[in-house]
């Protein structure tokens, strides 16, 4: 899926003027899907297409100060959240007109700008919690707390994590599932590598857990030696805990066993007491993801002393619930995760965090006002008609494949005809009338909405699907497909300028919005979404001289990205990027050919003196133009599935002949690759 991240920075500019100068929108302002202001056109496009496309974007969009990222999605991003500031603003007024929806998010948004009251508060908000692991005796009860703090939704993934998920073998129905977890730092790579700035981070992590501890009101000496005892808990469950390439295979996450075999596997851990103060329904079932990591944990629930388990879950607490809190234990957060691992400058202006909080927790509350404002009847026909036209042309590619025998075409197809289209905005709204909101106090407003989410996914378990459900609110910018719904998804925000404009050229809409749809698409028969049939269903459905051609055409794209650099000695990740690899070409290349037969017998006239075809491409490129900070770009090596901006643009184009076609190149310069790659 095409994401844009909002870890997002750039130039230093004073909190003080940034927050002077920032105003919420009462409209979203409009840009073009194709700016050719952007372009550098002193650049060859046949040598660097990106930086032909985008080599002006960086100097009249300087990353702003208080994001890691920022490129056409993130600034995108941005506005809509200065459209929702504003309509929290006016929900935030008491006034007796508003609607229960409003009520809450108003609420919600006064609570947590309340700066002063947050302050005056300092750590007493987590006192009760804090209490109760001071009172914890055994390691029962370290099973009974974890409980309580995955019921209030105060910290999912303290141990591990819990929930409900569909089930990989019968896709129409959910169950529990049990996740790795545990760790504070992003990734388990981190506790694992030698290198010098991993052994780097690692220090600087322990660093910033002992001033974490210091502010809950620990000595400095118990803190630090409380620091290093978290950390080799964490390093013990790091190292039994999958990669991220790893967890790609869904068949490495599929161990399901039932409750019985549950607590003899695992006997360390109170699972009746966990499983009861959870609140969640009895099942006979589970899916333990990582048996590895669950027996692991189990060992160092043996070895550790309580105290060692005390210290680690207080650091839990505390990190979890950073955001929420005074200031010095928020800036400390971002001091460390933010602005040490991201580069990030300064900390979001306060009405930022708080309009994602909302957007977060109380998402299709606050996204039915977005929806009845930006998206109109009209723009989700339009996009619906494009995402029909790019399934056609999946459908003739399926079926015109040499590669591929009839068997799997046959399969293939059943898969295409059953993918589900939402676009802009679910077709029934979440029920948030049993959230209890106070505007003043917003710490139990966080606990209370994380409360009623965690309820609801425990609700599932053992209930038929919900294939209605959506897990993105509308005003995100972005779009994702799920392999066991087999569905694409496209909030409105993603449905807007510059990404899309119904009014605008077609060739650059289907360029980048098209593009889109096509990469979603193609998401279900890439190396991981290839493994579920129509159904949802994890099943090979595949012959087995076909599943060997599909590997070997993936590995071409493997090969060519594997070469790309992210920064110094740091190349993409080209086995975790692989599946949004695949899905940009594809995705690319089936946007063309659509666009092409839509446009079929219509006389198209060069503009801006770009023929048609150049504006397809132009249009493709400029959804990415943007920039990042170098240590954003070493925390996305590790954890991103997606390559950097730049290679999703010219990494593609250079297996394109339409593009070669439509730039004059020629074999031997860079963006002609001699042998171009091709899976769909």
């Amino acid at each position: 899926m095409r994401v844009a991240l909002a870890i997002l920075i750039g130039a230093v500019i004073s909190a003080t003027f940034l927050q002077a100068q920032e105003t919420p929108l009462t409209a979203l302002p409009y840009t073009p899907v194709l700016d050719t202001q952007f372009m550098d056109k002193t650049a060859d496009p046949c040598v660097d297409f990106y930086k032909y496309t985008c080599g002006q974007w960086n100097k009249l969009n300087p990353i702003p100060p208080d994001q890691a990222r920022w490129n056409v999605y993130s600034k995108l991003t941005d506005e809509n959240q200065r459209f929702l500031w504003g309509i929290l603003e006016q929900a935030a007024r008491p006034e007796t007109s508003r609607t229960p929806n409003e009520q809450k998010i108003g609420d919600y948004f006064h609570a947590c700008m309340d700066e002063g009251a947050i302050e005056s508060a300092g750590t007493k908000p987590l006192e009760p919690m804090l209490s109760r692991i001071a009172g914890l005796k055994s390691a029962d009860d370290i099973s009974a707390y974890v409980g309580e703090e995955h019921r209030q939704g105060v910290d999912h993934g303290v141990l591990f994590g819990f929930g409900s998920e569909q089930d990989y073998d019968n896709s129409s129905q959910m169950m529990a599932f049990a996740w790795a977890g545990g760790l504070g730092l992003p990734d388990r790579d981190y506790y694992t590598k030698t290198d010098a700035k991993s052994q780097e981070i690692r220090q600087r992590y322990v660093e910033h857990v002992q001033r974490m501890l210091e502010l809950l009101g620990e000595s400095g000496p118990d803190a630090k030696a409380d620091a290093q005892t978290i950390m080799k808990i964490e390093t013990a469950l790091a190292h039994a805990s999958l990669t991220r390439v790893e967890k790609r295979d869904p068949y490495n996450l599929k161990h399901k066993i039932g409750t019985a075999e549950l607590r003899q596997k695992y006997p360390a851990f109170d699972w009746d007491s966990y499983l009861q103060k959870t609140g969640a329904p009895e099942f006979q079932t589970i899916d333990v993801t990582e048996p590895k990591f669950f027996a692991e944990l189990n060992t160092e629930l043996g070895n550790q002393s309580l105290a060692s388990w005390r210290a680690y879950l207080r650091w839990h607490l505390i990190h979890s619930q950073a955001l929420y809190l005074s200031s010095r234990i928020a800036q400390e957060d971002f001091d460390f995760f933010s602005k040490y691992l991201q580069g990030i400058q300064q900390m979001p202006p306060r009405w930022k965090k708080c309009t994602r909080l909302v957007d977060r927790q109380l998402g299709e509350a606050l996204g039915q006002v977005f929806v009845a404002k930006t998206f109109s009847p009209a723009t989700k026909a339009d996009a619906l008609q494009m995402t029909r036209q790019i399934e056609d042309e999946m459908g003739r590619d399926i079926k015109d494949l040499s590669w591929m025998s009839d068997p799997t075409k046959q399969q293939a197809l059943l898969k295409l005809q059953a993918v589900v289209n939402k676009i802009g905005y679910p077709d029934k709204w979440r029920d948030y009338s049993s959230v209890r909101i106070s505007p003043e106090d917003l710490l139990g407003d966080v606990t209370r909405a994380s409360e009623f989410e965690m309820h609801r996914q425990l609700a599932k378990i053992g209930k038929p699907v919900d294939r209605s459900e959506w897990f993105m609110s509308p005003p995100t910018v972005n779009a994702y497909y799920d392999p066991q719904m087999n569905d694409i998804n496209f909030p409105a925000g993603v449905l807007e300028p510059p990404l899309y404009d119904p009014k605008g050229d077609a060739a650059p809409n289907y360029g980048n919005t098209g593009a889109t749809i096509g990469h979603e698409l193609t998401h279900g028969f890439d190396d991981e979404g290839r493994q579920f049939d129509a159904k949802g269903n994890l099943r090979d459905w595949w012959t087995q001289a076909d599943a060997k051609a599909f590997e070997q055409r993936v590995d071409c794209v493997r090969k060519q990205y594997a070469q790309y650099v992210v920064i110094d000695d740091i190349h993409i990740n080209s086995s975790l990027t692989l599946g949004e690899d695949v899905a940009d070409l594809g995705g690319t290349l089936l946007a063309y050919i659509a666009w092409k037969h839509a446009t079929a017998g219509k006389d198209l006239k060069p503009i801006d003196g770009f023929t048609p075809d150049q504006r397809f491409f132009i249009g493709m490129a400029q959804w990415a133009c943007g920039d990042e900070r170098p240590e954003s770009k070493r925390l996305h090596a590790i954890t991103d599935p997606h390559s950097p901006d730049e290679y999703r643009i010219n990494g593609v184009v250079a297996n394109l002949p339409q593009f070669g076609e439509a730039f004059g190149c020629k074999v031997g310069q860079p963006m002609v690759r001699a042998n171009g790659c091709r899976v769909w």
